[in-house]
């Protein structure tokens, strides 16, 4: 996946630098009447098979699944239904693993794709240098009881050094990582909410109106409280503190 995206970058800085060449496209099986038809159909062809990626590649390789879960938990414990949106969620989701994964982009982008368009390093030695800064992102959130154990699927031996990890390898343990973490946020999340539909169920049941539903009750105070400690500042806060 990586290997698209530095493909991709590397494509479009040089298409942005030369004349752009618009290919022609039809319905027709027929080969290529030229080298720089057949490229250019190419380069086509790879940027839709980027669009199609581009999600995955953010779920598996960011902390936008630590995000978006936590943000679902937060949801089902206010009990507040489909407020927020999901698709405003998704929204923020995104906005904020941006801002946590920018530095590492941009270092990437620095020390592999920039020197690899001005064709000071050769393609193999770029892309080790762009996916560094990932390996190191991933390898800092990543248990090492997760990673130890993709190493034992494969059979591999124990890695020297952050650039030994495959791609193939740190991805899947960062994802069960995040997993992991987003849930037990979700948990502690969950605690101070629960309580407080316990303790109005309880109320409730002492002044015998037991027919009345103890999440109506108790919303407005869930609510009420989220919004005198700010919750949304203190959750985005200490979720991006969490971050390593």
């Amino acid at each position: 996946m990586l290997r698209i995206v530095f493909l991709f970058f590397s494509l479009a800085s040089v298409l942005m630098a030369e004349t752009p060449v618009i290919p022609t496209m039809n319905f027709e099986l027929s080969a290529p009447s030229s080298p720089q038809q057949l490229v250019s159909s190419l380069n086509v062809l790879v940027v839709l098979t980027l669009l199609v990626l581009a999600p995955s590649m953010v779920l598996v390789m960011t902390t936008f699944t630590r995000f978006v879960i936590v943000f679902g938990f937060l949801r089902q414990a206010l009990g507040t239904q489909q407020v927020p949106p999901t698709q405003l969620l998704v929204m923020l989701a995104m906005i904020l693993t941006f801002f946590v994964m920018e530095p590492v982009g941009t270092k990437a982008y620095e020390s592999g794709i920039k020197p690899y368009i001005a064709e000071e390093i050769g393609y193999e030695e770029a892309f080790e240098r762009t996916a560094l800064p990932f390996k190191n992102f991933m390898i800092r959130n990543t248990r090492e009881k997760d990673l130890a154990l993709f190493f034992r699927i494969r059979k591999m031996e124990n890695p020297q050094t952050v650039a030994d990890v495959p791609l193939s390898v740190i991805i899947p343990a960062f994802v069960i990582s995040e997993l992991k973490t987003a849930f037990e946020i979700g948990f502690l999340l969950f605690l101070p909410f629960l309580v407080i539909d316990m303790v109005v169920a309880s109320i409730l049941m002492s002044m015998g109106m037991m027919m009345l539903p103890p999440v109506m009750i108790s919303l407005p105070f869930k609510i009420l409280i989220f919004i005198l400690i700010d919750g949304w500042n203190l959750l985005i806060g200490n979720l991006i503190a969490s971050i390593k």
